[in-house]
């Protein structure tokens, strides 16, 4: 018999989140991010579900675009990182990808391609996050070179905010944006899922929602239920043990828990191999049977222990659900110290998925 874990991913709930960012974002148009394999939910999967709604996909590896055409899509795709050597940008023409370009040499790479077509192309402009992108001492040479490039067809402006979701906001950021782009007269495109959600302003042609297409709130103080968004990804399990331990009675690899009262271990069918964090503290939340509990000791490689002792009707094969449907990834996440982009992109391979 297989183990008894399972990711559900539900195809009806990612459509439904991804409506939600078209909503919010007015008359923008919407690229669906499915880069990390769909945020760990499956690219081809989640990217057929969305193919009768999705305005454009955006992603960052050149095979991922490719196996997206081979599958048939025939959206608009964007390469959110652009292309990292000569030979990709032959590739980009061939497919109808458009790449974002963040730095003076893959201005130079392109005038260089030899291409027989002009290639559309996302500027990103660097407005205060200091990853990628033109910064405003090299704007000059980027427009120099936008002029005499035959290669480059329709320019779209782009940047990415740092604190979209925290307190200092986007402001500063989108000012730096708006003297750097003063002039153009080309579509833009700002809104990551934070300000998608936040900050309607930024919401000009193109938005990217990421995050929230998966269920999870971009936000520490509001949740996704709160911003209608579903849950797309459960990971569900079942107990495999019961043990019973006494008072100073200790669980796992360290004894890290320690009883302070009898109580009643359920043992279930998941571990850091799975993709379970293996840093998350005791107290976790977990769901046994429909009851939330918590989780205690060390996440061990396919086993963690949770408390079953306020829960007696629950025993070997109970089902528990470790996030998902009815227990909202951010909270498991933030329990652990984490993300939950963090949890869904280490969904290990070993684990079944199933559509629903």
């Amino acid at each position: 018999m297989p183990r008894p874990i399972r990711a559900r991913i539900d195809l009806a709930a990612l459509r439904h989140n991804y409506l939600v960012a078209r909503r919010h974002a007015g008359s923008a148009k919407a690229w669906a991010v499915v880069k990390a394999n769909a945020y760990g939910h499956g690219l081809l999967r989640s990217a057929t579900a969305l193919a009768e709604v999705a305005d454009g996909f955006a992603l960052l590896d050149l095979a991922d675009a490719i196996a997206l055409r081979d599958a048939g899509m025939r959206q608009p795709i964007l390469l959110l990182e652009g292309f990292f050597e000569p030979a990709d940008i032959p590739l980009c023409a061939e497919y109808g990808l458009i790449p974002v370009v963040h730095c003076l040499e893959q201005l130079a790479m392109l005038r260089n391609a030899g291409l027989p077509v002009r290639l559309s192309i996302y500027l990103k402009l660097n407005t205060g996050m200091n990853r990628l992108g033109i910064t405003p001492a090299q704007l000059p040479a980027a427009q120099r070179e936008l002029a005499v490039s035959p290669a480059i067809g329709a320019v779209t402006l782009m940047t990415h905010f740092a604190e979209a979701d925290g307190g200092r906001g986007i402001a500063q950021q989108l000012a730096c944006f708006d003297q750097m782009s003063g002039g153009w007269s080309c579509p833009v495109s700002l809104a990551n899922s934070a300000a998608i959600l936040r900050h309607p302003q930024t919401a000009r042609d193109w938005v990217r929602p990421g995050i929230m297409l998966y269920g999870s709130s971009p936000f520490g103080d509001e949740s996704a239920a709160e911003l209608g968004l579903q849950p797309v990804m459960t990971l569900a399990s079942r107990i495999v043990g019961v043990q019973e331990i006494a008072v100073g009675e200790r669980v796992g690899y360290g004894g890290l828990f320690v009883a302070e009262r009898p109580t009643r271990l359920g043992i279930v069918a998941c571990g850091y191999a799975d993709g379970y964090p293996r840093h998350a503290p005791s107290g976790t939340p977990i769901l046994v049977a429909g009851q939330r509990t918590e989780t205690l000791g060390r996440v061990s490689m396919d086993m963690l222990a949770c408390d079953l002792t306020e829960i007696p009707e629950a025993g070997v094969d109970s089902p528990v659900i470790l996030w998902g449907d009815g227990l909202p990834a951010d909270e498991v996440a933030a329990s652990a110290g984490t993300i939950s982009y963090e949890l869904f992109c280490a969904l290990a391979q070993r684990v079944p998925v199933v559509e629903v």
